[in-house]
């Protein structure tokens, strides 16, 4: 991909992978470059997405980003705060944070998935004005679907590694099979 092919991408909206009744809807903080332009959720490189979902259990191979809708056979999807792509998530403002958690109320509201997993307690914070909001279960719920704040996977995020992040992901989806 070339870096012209990279900025074309800026602003573009990726395409959820989304059904109803949802075991776990996965939501990034938004879309970056590589996925806009790929068409594939968390397709950068060094993004932990992938490895992590693995080795939590989720999947019980490592899917690749162009293998993402087969998140749907095991009754995962992903979704987004905010849907339009940047290069990096600090150009977004804190307002399409908050519009972006006013969507995706509505969105969880329709899909009924059992857990929100929001993919960065940062963002959380700010979509859901929760300004004390700590990485695992949330106390706020949409409808029924319960709330669970887990790390950003992005290679940026260095306070956690591969382990402890498939760890957190791990709990979540223990709390998943608790919940069926």
């Amino acid at each position: 991909m070339t870096p012209e092919e990279l900025l074309s991408a800026r602003d573009r909206v990726l395409p959820d992978v989304v059904a109803g009744g949802l075991r776990v809807l996965f939501c990034g903080i938004n879309p970056g470059l590589m996925s806009a332009a790929t068409g594939h959720h968390f397709a950068r490189p060094g993004n932990r997405f992938w490895p992590v979902l693995h080795r939590s259990g989720f999947t019980p191979r490592q899917l690749r980003p162009d293998e993402q809708e087969e998140l749907l056979s095991y009754g995962l999807g992903i979704t987004n705060v905010v849907a339009r792509a940047s290069a990096r998530a600090d150009e977004l403002s804190a307002e399409e944070y908050r519009e972006g958690g006013r969507l995706l109320t509505t969105k969880v509201e329709r899909l009924r998935p059992q857990w929100l997993a929001v993919v960065g307690v940062t963002a959380y914070r700010t979509a859901f004005d929760e300004r004390k909001a700590r990485i695992g279960p949330q106390e706020r719920t949409i409808g029924d679907t319960r709330i669970w704040a887990l790390p950003n996977p992005s290679g940026l995020n260095a306070h956690w590694t591969l382990e402890t992040m498939a760890e957190e992901y791990g709990r979540l989806r223990l709390a998943t099979v608790s919940t069926s």
